[in-house]
């Protein structure tokens, strides 16, 4: 299974990002196979909906679940269409977060922020 994790660096020791659409990088990790790359995120710069774009990168690179430490509530409705499933990520690693999951220890998110909307936290 594909997952995707927002991340700070591209290394699956780096930190999960605590912004899904605002990121530097996208991890995308194939469970089965191992295989992993980085995508730059270049919704970064958009002044809105950073994060209903990164949900459609990540729909278009056919992730079925998305780790992440929170997501607003526009980006969880595109991913809800796209049939992506949103679960909680724990504080820490991208490879704490990929064992988590694998292990069927996260949670799915049942909370969605109305954005931020170019606002930090």
């Amino acid at each position: 299974m594909r997952i995707a994790i927002p991340v700070e660096k591209q290394d699956l020791n780096s930190n999960v990002n605590k912004s899904f659409g605002r990121a530097p990088y996208i991890l995308f990790f194939n469970t089965d196979t191992k295989e992993n790359y980085f995508l730059d995120n270049r919704a970064v710069a958009s002044h809105g909906g950073a994060g209903d774009r990164v949900a459609q990168v990540i729909a278009d690179h056919g992730v079925r679940a998305l780790l992440v430490l929170r997501c607003g509530k526009n980006a969880g409705e595109a991913l809800r269409k796209a049939e992506v499933l949103v679960y909680k990520a724990i504080p820490g690693t991208a490879k704490d977060n990929v064992k988590a999951f694998v292990e069927e220890q996260l949670a799915l998110l049942d909370e969605f922020h109305d954005g931020l909307h170019g606002k930090e936290d």
